[in-house]
């Protein structure tokens, strides 16, 4: 970096190192050095320091330790250094300026000032980011919806500005963190945030626009999220700071834009930023810096052009981003899917039990439909269209390809929510016939028509389904009459197709599919999916690897021949072992379908359950993602999920889809659901109907009642009481060790 860069950001790290230490004496102080304290909802401490040294931050003591390893990097003693990535003077000044950041805002929470309200809007920032959402967006992250993020700091000159370049991220289905603030073109002190909210954006994970804080400072919260992609996904061990480093460089696609002036704690946090491989893109005219062979971080650029600063940014990164978009009047993409539309805002709705509606995709002959062709069937629908309100209506789909199957009708089906809700102010809820439409009123006036929702569908179910459908045409039913005729027929084909895809089994199939979509994150990671075990993260089963293979013969989803069975109760197969093997790259030899115990299915880290065995009481327990309380296996889910991903093979520890829970081949080796001893009573409401069904069926119809929740204890010692006392099942069964 210029002589005038590194003097700067060393200015910024020398500043913010003085504020963390004044903050953490005057915190010691008034709360003792013995104080405990952890960010909301996390495994990893603070994460920064944490994954850079192994050092664990539990107190204010273990705070004042990790400071002096920040001022370590500002001045350097190699001898007697306690940790040091020695990444040259100006970086090492970026990794201690994260180092204090960290501090600072883990002393803000102490302080009740985290999450920051702002003072101008009473808007409440994100703050931390916990481990659920990271979690809950890992398979966005990990199947190319979300091909990156970026961190925005400071203001544009004007509100217009703000607005179009978010939107374009946006449309790039790009994440996006604000923070920070700076001067607009009137030399007003605001930030991206306000700016937003002045012009009714509408903010948060749903819409892929999250407000960390209002100081540049806040941009560390961005830095935990990134690093912890490495340790929850990438499997990098604590203190392997080259590992993770290297990790967010090539795996975490990420970069900074800094809009309006910078000053010393911007350079500093910038340097921060490159040391994790993100380059930062200003709107001022800076010195442009680009790699050497000597660092191939350091990253600087400029685009005074505001109209071109998000191409700029991705062409500094190397985001390759294609968004196929259908010919509608408003934006599209999938950081518009989260977009409520509250009655206040809306133009006219469709079903929800208000009117007749309903949804169906059908196969048909080449030669029975017309590519592209959109009809809308009803009399006077333009005139009831346009009055708003309400209106019945009926969509089908008719699809026509070589390698169109029925068994694909289905999922064609379950994409219609994704394919309306992309569009900005279109909303949909539901499916089949109990599906929910709303178009807003903003939508209405960009010109937003029926007809459009016949656009959208047969556009993107030919881009998402282009290898095996020929040809898609939508029709649109908007008389009652019509509506409820047709759907009779619709519902006839549910029916139909319910039974015939829940006749399969594992058994009934010679071919198994893989998913490698998390392989981005975590290389060793292969889910096998089967008719009976649905992937992990409860986002693909059997039918959408066999769909997927049918798309993309060479994608994520590959065929898998189930070879020769080797053990009927545990569920292994030779060919499985043999695909595993390859596919891991000599990391998994094995697996077991149907066990915890030995050779259990890896994982990424974007499981929606956690299954741990509890010795004490015979069985086992399952907590799914977002519950923070504590588990009778002495951990609280942040903890165990930071055992169970990686990629690596955990007995005893499993991540799970949550419906697997009742499928007849869950723990099918182990004893099934009556191994179940103690589940979230969140868990337990959303299955309740299917799984007293499965209970029913393993002569345990009172399974449900039997099982223990958080409601009626905590730790093993109480579990095993309960369960005694109540005459659970799982306490007569063979030993689980």
């Amino acid at each position: 970096m210029s002589k005038i860069i590194a003097s700067a950001a060393i200015r910024g790290t020398h500043k913010l190192v003085k504020t963390a230490e004044e903050m953490l004496e005057k915190a010691i102080t008034e709360k003792g050095k013995d104080y405990v304290f952890e960010f909301p909802d996390t495994a990893f401490y603070l994460p920064m320091i944490y994954a850079m040294t192994a050092f664990p931050v539990k107190t204010l003591a273990d705070m004042k330790v990790a400071l002096g390893m920040a001022k370590e990097m500002l001045h350097p003693e190699p001898e007697e250094h306690l940790w040091k990535p020695y990444l040259g003077e100006t970086l090492d000044c970026g990794m201690a300026t994260l180092f204090a950041e960290e501090i600072i805002l883990a002393l803000r929470y102490i302080n009740g000032l985290e999450p920051t309200v702002d003072a101008e809007t009473g808007y409440v920032y994100n703050g931390f980011i916990t481990d659920t959402i990271q979690r809950n967006l890992g398979i966005q992250l990990v199947d190319g919806r979300m091909p990156g993020f970026a961190v925005i700091i400071g203001a544009a000159p004007d509100e217009d500005t703000a607005v179009k370049i978010v939107r374009e991220l946006q449309e790039k289905n790009i994440l996006i963190f604000l923070c920070g603030q700076a001067r607009d073109k009137n030399g007003n002190m605001t930030n991206v945030t306000r700016q937003l909210l002045r012009k009714n954006i509408e903010l948060g994970w749903d819409t892929y626009i999250v407000p960390l804080g209002t100081d540049t400072e806040h941009a560390i919260y961005a830095g935990n999220w990134s690093i912890r992609a490495s340790l929850i996904f990438g499997g990098k061990k604590p203190g392997d700071y080259k590992g993770h480093l290297k990790y967010t460089k090539d795996r975490v696609f990420a970069f900074a834009m800094v809009l309006g002036e910078l000053d010393d704690i911007k350079w500093s946090t910038g340097a921060g930023a490159i040391n994790m491989g993100y380059p930062a893109i200003c709107d001022t005219d800076v010195p442009v810096i680009h790699p050497t062979g000597v660092c191939t971080y350091e990253h600087v650029d400029k685009e005074l052009d505001h109209s071109k600063i998000v191409q700029k940014a991705f062409e500094v990164r190397g985001l390759k981003v294609t968004v196929e978009k259908p010919p509608i009047p408003v934006a599209y993409g999938p950081a518009f899917e989260g977009e409520r539309i509250r009655k206040e805002d809306m133009f006219i709705e469709f079903g929800g039990q208000r009117t007749p509606s309903f949804e169906w995709v059908r196969t048909k002959e080449l030669d029975e439909i017309e590519d592209n062709k959109v009809i809308v069937i009803g009399a006077d629908w333009k005139e009831k269209y346009e009055k708003g309100g309400q209106m019945p209506l009926g969509i089908v789909i008719d699809v026509a390809g070589r390698k169109m199957q029925k068994d694909f009708e289905s999922i064609i089906e379950r994409r219609i929510h994704h394919n309306i809700n992309e569009a900005q102010g279109l909303w949909h809820m539901g499916q089949r016939d109990l599906n929910w439409i709303r178009i807003s009123s903003n939508a209405k006036k960009e010109g937003v028509t029926l007809e459009h929702l016949g656009v959208i569908m047969t556009t993107m179910t030919h881009n998402r389904f282009k290898s095996i459908v020929d040809k898609v045409q939508a029709t649109i039913y908007t008389d009652e009459k019509d509506v409820l005729s047709v759907r009779e027929e619709a519902r006839k084909a549910y029916k139909e197709r319910d039974h015939r895809l829940g006749s399969l089994t594992d058994e009934a199939v010679d071919t198994f599919y893989s998913c490698l979509l998390c392989q981005s994150f975590a290389p060793s990671h292969v889910c096998v999916i089967s008719p009976e075990r649905l992937g992990l993260c409860g986002a693909y089963n059997w039918m959408d690897g066999k769909a997927a293979y049918e798309i993309d013969p060479t994608g994520g989803n590959q065929p898998i021949p189930k070879g020769t069975l080797l053990d009927a109760r545990y569920g292994r197969y030779t060919g499985i072992d043999e695909y595993l093997k390859k596919a891991s790259g000599g990391a998994v030899e094995s697996l077991n379908l149907y066990t915890i115990m030995e050779n259990p299915m890896t994982s990424c880290g974007c499981f929606e359950c956690i299954i741990a065995i509890i010795p004490e009481a015979n069985g086992i327990m399952i907590v799914q993602r977002g519950h923070t309380g504590m588990t009778p296996a002495g951990m609280k889910f942040s903890t165990l999920a930071g055992s169970v991903g990686g990629g690596t093979q955990n007995p005893g520890f499993m991540g799970i889809g949550r419906n697997f829970i009742v499928s007849k081949k869950f723990l099918h080796g182990d004893g099934g659901i009556k191994r179940i001893v103690w589940m979230t009573k969140n868990l337990k409401e959303s299955l309740k109907e299917e799984f007293s069904k499965r209970a029913a069926e393993e002569g345990a119809p009172d399974l449900m009642d039997k099982i223990a929740d958080e409601t009626i204890c905590e730790d093993s010692e109480k579990l095993v009481e309960h369960l005694a006392a109540i005459g659970h099942p799982a306490l007569e069964m063979e030993p689980m060790l």
